[in-house]
């Protein structure tokens, strides 16, 4: 009878420890349940830093892609101003040629003829001259005056006297009328000018009009 108490005794200390232990089981459990919950949220949390950090990278990206295309845009609208800029300041020069090119043509003999005003002033001078005296020899000497000055003014502008009595033949420079047989010259000499011929910058205007000699 006295084994009992100590038996009943016995049987409170495993059910105390068999109930310690199971506590202490579940509190483990429930420990591992909670790091493994803390772990998942701590996965998660980093999962979701780096879906946000990839996120605002694309969104720079983005924004740094629009900037570039904006740039290109704006250096594009600048080359194409420079274009018409360009186009128009060659569009302009065109006309401006055009327009001088015009001109030149149209006023080309504007100061040629401006030198020959005085020409003409000095002739009729020596008309009304030769209208109030008969004095032959000064008639002559402004009429040579006259001619000088014109050969002045041909001068200035390029513009030279075909005269070859006595030279050589130039069929370039020289129109035969005839040929006579001649002791004084030599065959293929010119021996009369019939009419000078003028050059304007060494090209030809007029030929001479000449008689070549002949055996």
């Amino acid at each position: 009878m006295a084994e009992k108490p100590q038996q009943q005794a016995e049987d409170t200390i495993d059910n105390e420890t068999i109930t310690n232990n199971t506590d202490t089981v579940a509190e483990d459990k429930a420990e591992e349940q909670i790091t493994a919950k803390t772990d998942t949220q701590a996965v998660d949390e980093v999962v979701t830093d780096t879906d946000v950090h990839a996120d605002t990278v694309e969104e720079l990206s983005h924004e740094q892609a629009l900037l570039e295309l904006q740039d290109a845009r704006e250096k594009a609208d600048q080359y194409w101003n420079k274009l018409l800029l360009s186009q128009a300041d060659i569009e302009n020069l065109k006309r401006r040629h055009q327009r001088d090119l015009e001109n030149a043509h149209k006023y080309a003999l504007e100061n040629f003829l401006k030198e020959l005003f005085p020409v003409k002033d000095s002739m009729e001078l020596g008309i009304n001259a030769a209208q109030q005296q008969t004095d032959v020899d000064k008639l002559r000497e402004g009429i040579e005056l006259t001619l000088k000055q014109l050969l002045a003014v041909f001068e200035k502008f390029g513009v030279e006297e075909i005269n070859p009595l006595g030279e050589k033949f130039n069929p370039e420079q020289h129109q035969a009328m005839s040929m006579q047989v001649s002791d004084e010259y030599e065959p293929n000499t010119v021996i009369t000018v019939y009419q000078k011929g003028f050059t304007l910058n060494k090209r030809l205007l007029r030929p001479a009009m000449v008689v070549v000699a002949k055996k």
